[in-house]
């Protein structure tokens, strides 16, 4: 099951479970629609995999699994990218 962080790597905006804005690697690295796109290009800084839409979990499913609490930023925000 995804862990559906709740921010984005980069800016630390918040994204909740169902947000249709959110973009993920293989590794679940987390990030918002700008930073994937506009920042970032379309590919993780941490690992140089396609960063893709998140899948939303239904409400109800949040319910019962809800979303991680875990907060993960980068310090240095989306300048340092893998090449």
């Amino acid at each position: 099951m995804l862990q559906l962080r709740p921010n984005c790597e980069c800016c630390d905006r918040d994204l909740a479970g169902d947000c249709a804005e959110a973009y993920i690697c293989t590794y679940e690295c987390t990030f918002c629609e700008s930073c994937a796109h506009d920042a970032l290009k379309g590919k993780c800084p941490n690992c140089g995999g396609e960063l893709l839409r998140r899948p939303r979990r239904p409400a109800g499913k949040l319910a019962k699994d809800p979303a991680s609490t875990i907060r993960v930023l980068k310090p240095q925000g989306c300048g340092n990218r893998v090449a």
